[in-house]
């Protein structure tokens, strides 16, 4: 596997780089990379034994995390900070709840998490009015502008205004929030959000980063990973454990607001000649790297 390894007892996504970037980073040889804003949503929809969670399974090829299962999401656009038509918590409200200190910053990440959704699994958190959703997205108009989306050929400020439509950010709730180890060469300051599947509307495979994409139970997930048969980054085996009590996806939604959205980074130690790789508060993660590589 080209651009990472799988931990041997289970599909902790561990590329094989990265105790000798720990190691520069720990002499000073390393200058850490400042993370980008990005936003992920658990989109769910109900079933008979509970939510399913839609997963997409990125190509290898890619260069950060290739061939792990993550959700839909991606990076910030700047000009998902340009005035929005919005319905739901004020700018203020959101700024607190994600921990940032500028409005116009906590719109772009909540846009930035609508948008991706959109763009990589074809679902949108929209309507035309505070109180409505759009119930459905396919056919060929709809897909030309998901596709000048994805291209930065049209913001998606003007996407909404050209359709009359208005964001419904009370669709999402904040559920984690994840930043990329120091020592990683592509970092992000990740905002993961929960959002159920709109009456009417259907996801589509239509992200050109992914090469499968699932609706699967949290449990089901955590399993496989456990299993060592998928392989997933510590923030998506992290909050697909925490999805796992819900009944609905409407509880799981209800229960957002509780979330602990203290951002989570990871640390690296030395202890004689042995780095400990660990994330606080998960302990399940924690790796010791002796001086030959990793175990």
């Amino acid at each position: 596997m080209p651009n990472g390894q799988p931990n041997q007892s289970n599909g902790q996504w561990y590329p094989p780089e990265w105790p000798d970037r720990i190691r520069a980073l720990a002499a000073g040889e390393l200058t850490p990379v400042a993370p980008r804003r990005a936003a992920t949503v658990l989109l769910l929809r109900d079933a008979a034994a509970g939510p399913d969670v839609h997963m997409l399974r990125r190509r290898a090829s890619m260069a950060f995390a290739g061939g792990a299962y993550a959700y839909p999401g991606g990076g910030v656009d700047p000009r998902d900070e340009q005035p929005v038509r919005w319905a739901g918590p004020s700018l203020d409200e959101w700024a607190g709840r994600l921990g940032l200190d500028d409005p116009a910053q906590a719109q772009a990440v909540v846009c930035a998490a609508v948008r991706e959704t959109f763009e990589e699994a074809g679902v949108l958190l929209a309507g035309e009015t505070a109180d409505t959703v759009v119930g459905d997205t396919t056919g060929e108009e709809w897909e030309r502008d998901r596709e000048a989306l994805v291209a930065r050929e049209l913001s998606f400020a003007d996407f909404l205004d050209r359709r009359g439509l208005v964001l419904r950010s009370d669709l999402l709730g904040a559920w984690a929030r994840w930043i990329t180890p120091e020592f990683e060469q592509r970092r992000y300051d990740t905002w993961f959000f929960v959002a159920a599947l709109p009456a009417g509307q259907r996801t589509r495979d239509v992200s050109g980063e992914a090469d499968r994409t699932v609706w699967i139970r949290p449990a089901e997930a955590a399993a496989g990973y456990d299993r060592g048969e998928l392989m997933m980054m510590p923030p998506t085996i992290s909050t697909l454990r925490t999805l796992e009590p819900y009944g609905t996806a409407a509880e799981a939604l209800a229960a957002a607001g509780g979330q602990d959205m203290t951002p989570v980074l990871a640390q690296a130690r030395l202890e004689g000649d042995e780095l400990v790789l660990s994330w606080p508060g998960h302990e399940e993660f924690t790796k010791i790297i002796p001086a030959g590589g990793a175990r």
